[in-house]
């Protein structure tokens, strides 16, 4: 019976896979066979959308909606702010007799108007200049949520611009860059002579990592209400030190709204695949099968969605800050990035040929090229206030850029340098037309979690998103970074074929070239210690230490040529960017140090005076005895209570200065001395839960 039980289960979920999203499946049951055979195509290969389909595949989906029990549909869009938008409107409309009758047009499809001006802007819109435009996104395929208590919205993946055409979202720049890497992965392609059997795809896969605090602990804790970090805490004794947490057994409550979240997840075409403890207690993470790049950042926010939205069902919330906890690991959404190619081949899995292998080395001196020139660049967008607490601590990739290769990758890397590469590692003769690598198992490298930009195999993880970012624009910057590097390889190339040089002789000379220029960028060590520190700095890497540094890539000359060169954002469109960022920064800090003060003014002075005064009463009471300690303790817990009461009047006035730098500082000499007084003062009088409460579920 149980087994049969589970078999049942199994087929449920391969029949509900996708069930809640518009498909070719779907599509077959509800469009004529020429309207699917084009929408396929432009989901597919990107071709231009035939609009003279889009009335017939907005009443496609307008009966399947409906049929699934939606009553409004919505243009799903990415905005500015990190997160997504929609506004909800009714299928229903009244006709000239009154009736209420369900409707959607092409044109409701293709196009929707919200207030673009509430929305970051950074420039590009000023307050009075309302009108915006969401545009649909055909290559992501529509999809319908349902929320608690049954309600189910037709949602239409979609792009955001301003009145006069400017970029307000995250998913334009990613599509334009896609494009451009696409195009110069054909031109590989065609001086390789790789056959074209499909159109190439740029694949992501973003493991999402996350907390989960117990919602009644949630509500007693303004600082993650607020802000979504813990501003004071005291890291209990027993945390993560004894590193039993990670791939550890899944609490029942967990597995439980773990389950609930996957399948979820499964009905709405997420390729749901791994689930597992982390690091921290109380930290989990969720990894999908790689996807084509632009679906896999939907699929990344849509999966944020469900775990928050399922979260409180169970219980729970769910934090996606990156250092929600001070003193145990943060949270990170590693971005496995990778091309297949024209010929339905992964170009970042070394070839059992020479010609392969040539191409492969092609392709990894292309990125090195490109992460070495625009490494600020891809600093700059996984820059945050709350990335800020992660970057360079014992947990997460530094701050600096550098690429992980591996022992054998390096040690070929460092052969072609010197000319002609005539041994691997692991004993393999290369037998040079170009030269050839050895046939590499896809393992060929170990894993180095130190590093921000890793080789593993067949992808390049970069290790630095933050888990609650969106993953769209560091893919953006380094599909445009790795496309111009291609594009600039692929010029020399070709005029050295044109001059009359050997094909393999001028690759070669290239990749040399390449190599010697850009080498600064490789680093295999261990990216924590204070050497690598000093190292980068004579190698030139940039070293940004926080966002207001990082940002300013954004506006950088080089970087602002690059966008422009290739279409994909103005300068204006750039120096928008760089205005959100900073001015998101700022306000983020402001907003914990006025939160801070808050919970300090009414909740913790209050319990230390309290305490104190306890103490000193107690203290008075046994006058006749001589109480050396309680005496001692008296004394330190009021110089406790006089430095917070000092501190407060310090950040006070550092908030005034509205320099946020100053005002992190602040903060924490005002933490500092509140946790000082968690430490004293007894559990039952201690306003606020503690991170013992709120790690072991």
């Amino acid at each position: 019976m149980g087994l049969e039980n589970t078999s049942n289960i199994g087929n449920t979920i391969q029949e509900n896979f996708g069930h809640m999203v518009f498909n070719a499946k779907t599509m077959k049951k509800y469009l004529s066979p020429e309207t699917q055979k084009s929408l396929l195509a432009t989901m597919l290969n990107k071709t231009d959308l035939d609009p003279s389909i889009a009335d017939e595949v907005a009443d496609a989906m307008k009966r399947w909606a409906i049929e699934k029990g939606a009553t409004h549909f919505t243009h799903w869009f990415q905005p500015l702010n990190g997160t997504t938008a929609e506004k909800h409107d009714a299928f229903f409309n009244p006709d000239i007799e009154g009736n209420w009758i369900a409707s959607f047009s092409g044109k409701e499809l293709s196009q929707s108007e919200p207030d673009a001006s509430s929305f970051p802007s950074g420039g590009l819109r000023a307050t009075f200049e309302a009108r915006g435009y969401t545009v649909w996104d055909p290559t992501s395929p529509a999809f319908i949520r349902e929320s608690e208590g049954g309600v189910f919205v037709l949602c239409i993946p979609s792009l955001f611009f301003a009145y006069h055409g400017d970029a307000l979202d995250k998913k334009t720049p990613l599509l334009r860059s896609q494009s451009i890497l696409i195009s110069q992965i054909y031109r590989v392609a065609k001086i390789f002579n790789i056959p074209i059997q499909q159109r190439p795809i740029i694949t992501l896969g973003a493991e999402q990592e996350y907390f989960l605090v117990d919602i009644n602990l949630y509500k007693m804790r303004m600082d993650l209400m607020q802000t979504g970090r813990t501003l004071f805490g005291v890291r209990p004794a027993r945390h993560q030190q004894m590193e039993d947490h990670y791939f550890g057994k899944i609490h029942p409550r967990v597995l439980l709204f773990m389950a609930e979240v996957e399948r979820e997840l499964w009905n709405l075409g997420v390729p749901a695949k791994t689930r597992h403890n982390e690091v921290s207690p109380g930290q989990f993470e969720f990894a999908p099968v790689f996807e084509e790049q632009n679906l896999a950042v939907d699929h990344n926010m849509l999966c944020i969605g469900v775990l928050q939205s399922l979260a409180e069902k169970h219980g729970f919330v769910c934090i996606t800050h990156e250092k929600p906890f001070s003193g145990v690991n943060g949270s990170g959404k590693h971005n496995n990035w990778s091309i297949v190619g024209p010929d339905a081949k992964n170009w970042l899995t070394p070839g059992e040929t020479p010609h392969e292998n040539a191409k492969f080395l092609f392709i990894l001196t292309a990125i090195i090229k490109a992460v070495d020139t625009y490494a600020s660049l891809i600093r700059a967008t996984v820059a945050s206030a709350g990335n800020d607490h992660r970057l360079g601590e014992n947990e997460a990739p530094p701050a600096i850029m550098s690429i992980f290769l591996g022992e054998q990758l390096s040690d070929i890397i460092d052969q072609l340098e010197c000319g002609v590469p005539t041994s691997s590692k692991c004993g393999n003769i290369l037998e040079l037309g170009i030269s050839s690598l050895p046939k590499l198992p896809q393992d060929v490298t170990d894993r180095n979690r130190t590093s921000p930009f890793a080789f593993t195999g067949n992808k390049f993880e970069l290790r630095s998103v933050g888990s609650d970012q969106s993953c769209a624009s560091p893919n953006t910057a380094i599909n445009l970074a790795v496309a111009e590097a291609l594009d600039l390889m692929l010029d020399e190339l070709e005029q050295n074929l044109n001059d009359g040089i050997d094909f393999n002789l001028a690759l070669q000379a290239l990749l040399q070239k390449e190599i010697k220029a850009h080498k600064r960028v490789l680093f295999d060590g261990n990216g924590y210690s204070e050497e690598w520190k000093q190292e980068a700095l004579k190698r030139g890497l940039p070293c940004a230490s926080n966002t207001l540094e990082a940002i300013q890539a954004f506006i950088d000359p080089s970087v602002v040529a690059l966008f422009e060169k290739y279409k994909v954002l103005s300068e204006k469109e750039l120096q928008s960017r760089y205005a959100i960022a900073k001015e998101t920064y700022k306000n983020t800090i402001l907003i914990e140090a006025r939160c801070a003060l808050v919970i300090v003014k009414t909740m913790i002075l209050p319990a230390g005076i309290s305490y104190a005064a306890d103490l000193a009463n107690a203290l008075k009471s046994l006058s006749d005895v001589k109480n050396t300690g309680l005496t001692k303790m008296v004394n330190f817990t009021a110089s406790l209570v006089d430095s917070l009461a000092e501190s407060i009047e310090h950040l006070e006035e550092t908030v005034k200065s509205n320099n946020p730098l100053m005002i992190i500082e602040q903060m924490k000499e005002l933490r500092h001395y509140a946790d000082q007084l968690e430490k004293v003062v007894p559990d039952n009088q201690w306003p606020l839960p503690s991170y013992a409460d709120m790690f072991f579920i």
